[in-house]
């Protein structure tokens, strides 16, 4: 069976995007998801995404983990799909979708989308690190040294040990002023850095802001891949009005054979 797809990334967070609304691919072959996300024998990706048809909205939008699994919402790949969406013509200007963290709404601005994101209701503050779950879990940490940490080493350890075989990604994070933070990522599922994490960043810009290391509620961060703004109202007790900012790019289109 030939299977069109399209390689996109957010800035370096890389995806597999297939238009699925006539069903041609099979929710339960993880052994082919996993095999077009293998970066020496496949397309190679963070995760692929399926675009569906929804009975409401524009879309429905299906996430899978880099093996095969899948998985909570993905913030980056949330804006690549708008843009897929886009590009195949089922949306224009604002866009509704489902994915499996509930109804999200975008804009688009050429390349650039602007992706809602679901309210946190709170955030967990403990010894060392914070905890949010911005549609998928988070553990924050912040440092002065971002640059020599072995992110893929330290961010397993935590994964694992502290959050079990369900696991949590894991940020590593450096303030550099009142409202620009550096971010690296150690993500579940790829179970290694990723250039960048749309989730990772909102809940950075979060844990920030509850930390007291800024007042602002307009913040950019700086991760390997490229610069992503978040944007959110601060409600005493959680969040609302969350908004991931940054481009989506198509990289080529293919066929899998």
């Amino acid at each position: 069976m030939s299977i069109p797809f399209t390689k996109y990334h957010g800035t370096g967070n890389d995806f597999v995007l297939i238009d699925n609304r006539q069903d041609v691919f099979n929710h339960n072959d993880t052994a082919l998801v996993a095999a077009m996300c293998n970066r020496r024998f496949g397309v190679g990706a963070d995760g692929l995404i399926l675009l569906e048809h929804h009975s409401e909205y524009d879309f429905t939008m299906v996430y899978f983990n880099a093996d095969g699994n899948p998985s909570s919402m993905c913030g980056n790949g949330g804006r690549c799909i708008v843009h897929f969406a886009n590009q195949l013509g089922i949306v224009q200007g604002d866009v509704r979708f489902m994915a499996v963290d509930g109804l999200h709404t975008a804009t688009i601005d050429g390349d650039i989308i602007s992706l809602k994101m679901a309210d946190v209701k709170s955030a967990k503050i403990a010894d060392g690190y914070s905890f949010l779950d911005t549609g998928s879990p988070h553990h924050v940490i912040f440092t002065e040294q971002i640059d020599s940490i072995d992110v893929k080493t330290q961010g397993a350890a935590i994964r694992y040990g502290l959050y079990g075989e369900q696991g949590a990604n894991v940020n590593f994070v450096q303030q550099i002023d009142v409202t620009n933070f550096k971010v690296r990522t150690y993500e579940r599922g790829v179970e290694d850095e990723t250039y960048s994490c749309g989730t990772g960043v909102t809940a950075v810009a979060l844990a920030a802001f509850q930390n007291k290391l800024t007042d602002k509620t307009n913040l950019k961060l700086h991760t390997p891949g490229g610069l992503l703004s978040v944007r959110f109202k601060d409600k005493g007790v959680g969040f609302t009005n969350v908004h991931l900012i940054g481009p989506a790019m198509a990289v080529y289109t293919g066929v899998w054979e």
